[in-house]
């Protein structure tokens, strides 16, 4: 009996550690989140952060989509890091019509009385020296993303009362941070993933200007590298949904005057035509083959309604020939588009040949042991060497599509429907699973089989 005890604790136990994997490596749905959160609090500590909403950002009109206030969590820093800050900017799609700002409304995306009241605080943003060994005790904030634009509008839907406010939430934020101290700081880094990811490169030169001259600031941009693409049907599907976000957020007036000079506004929301010219040190971190605009700009339903690209865009292992060559072109974009980018000394890259969305926050991808790798170094290493000068010229670009072994590639569920994704950006997060997805299903039944049979010997001895 002693030995079937032991069995079935060391199945449970995997399954576990293999859950804690699987939601770090994937993503997942609020209520996922919460049980995830109690395993990996019980497997190891983890920090959660609760959620401070901004007081002063009402009388400022800085509020939600819904007119509620916007949030952020800060974990304070300590010891050498005490004077030094990291703000990330919270990704999360764009709403580009009516009919998705209105969704938008009633999500964490929209409102902060749906925000999560705590978070968890991993890769970038952990305050323990093993899992992020440059920034672990400096001042780490999450600022939550609420207004739909990448914290670049600032207009208003009267008769629906939807408030397009990401210039205002940003420059109420930042004047909360200044006020905690971040007007002290020795060191900056604002950083962003995805969406936040592109609002990092809108506000990278505005971040500068709010610290002092001997403030050390930089900024990263994480999966925040979107190319105005040429779609699977010849179309432009990206760039049809950054028109609707910059024409109905009202965004003409706080893109980049430098950009806007002699290029439409549609294109000024593009980070391609905005990198080249930022001033401040910038760290570009994308994958080649982006999961989020494979699934959304290249092969979304609109291009794709035959069903064609449904298997490849979900798994890359199920792409013929043809289709591998498309995201081989599109890699190749990427490489150009960053080309001028590059030239510059204190610019950092980080371009590796992986099927994956944001590397930042994810501890399996920012600094573990099996983390992907460029040039022997994982991405917080390279970060790191970029930041505080400890290596020059950092441009780390991977080989082609397969050659990278230590990519850690998202995998999705090609029978997945019915979900709009123009409407719910963030069902990337839920739908995605990795590899250990499909050990750990596998590990968990047979957990259930174990608790089966023991509880039927346990009756039988009873008896």
């Amino acid at each position: 009996m002693r030995s079937v005890f032991l069995l079935l604790l060391s199945l449970w136990i995997g399954v576990a550690v293999c859950s804690v994997a699987s939601v770090v490596r994937s993503g997942s749905s609020e209520g996922e989140t919460e049980i995830a959160i109690s395993i990996l609090m019980a497997a190891e500590e983890v920090t959660m952060v609760p959620l401070t909403l901004i007081q002063r950002a009402a009388s400022k009109g800085a509020v939600c989509l819904d007119g509620t206030l916007p949030g952020y969590h800060l974990d304070r820093g300590f010891g050498s890091g005490a004077n030094n800050w990291l703000i990330q900017l919270e990704g999360g799609g764009w709403c580009n019509n009516h009919r998705s700002c209105v969704y938008r409304k009633t999500s964490r995306r929209g409102s902060s009385n749906f925000m999560e009241k705590t978070l968890p605080f991993t890769g970038i943003l952990s305050n323990k020296p093993q899992d992020n060994p440059d920034f672990f005790n400096w001042n780490r904030i999450k600022l939550r993303y609420c207004d739909g634009a990448s914290f670049a509008g600032d207009s208003q839907d009267e008769s629906s009362q939807i408030f397009y406010r990401g210039q205002r939430i940003w420059q109420a934020a930042m004047e909360e941070f200044w006020s905690l101290g971040m007007q002290q700081a020795n060191q900056a880094l604002l950083s962003g993933c995805s969406a936040g990811g592109l609002a990092s490169i809108l506000h990278c030169d505005q971040f500068r200007e709010l610290l002092p001259s001997s403030t050390k600031v930089k900024c990263l941009s994480d999966a925040g590298m979107f190319l105005d693409a040429v779609d699977v049907s010849g179309g432009h599907s990206l760039r049809n949904m950054f028109q609707g976000v910059v024409t109905v957020q009202n965004l003409q007036k706080g893109l980049s005057s430098t950009c806007t000079n002699h290029l439409d506004p549609t294109s000024c929301f593009f980070p391609q035509n905005l990198v080249s010219d930022i001033k401040t040190p910038m760290f570009l971190l994308n994958t080649a083959y982006d999961s989020w605009q494979i699934q959304e700009s290249l092969a979304p339903r609109t291009a794709d309604p035959g069903g064609i690209w449904k298997a490849c865009k979900a798994d890359h292992s199920q792409c013929n020939s043809s289709q591998i060559q498309f995201f081989q072109e599109f890699r190749n974009q990427m490489l150009f588009a960053v080309n001028s980018f590059s030239t510059s000394d204190q610019n950092g890259l980080f371009i590796n040949s992986c099927f994956a969305h944001c590397q930042t926050e994810r501890q399996d991808t920012w600094f573990a042991q099996d983390s992907p790798q460029l040039n022997g170094k994982r991405v917080a290493e390279t970060v790191g060497d970029w930041y505080f000068d400890r290596a020059k010229k950092i441009k780390a670009i991977d080989c082609s599509y397969p050659c990278d072994k230590t990519c850690h590639n998202l995998i999705f569920d090609v029978h997945q429907t019915g979900v709009d994704w123009s409407v719910d950006q963030t069902a990337l997060e839920i739908s995605a699973s990795s590899s250990s997805s499909r050990f750990c299903f596998t590990l968990f039944r047979a957990s259930l089989v174990s608790l089966v049979l023991t509880t039927l010997i346990l009756i039988c001895l009873v008896q």
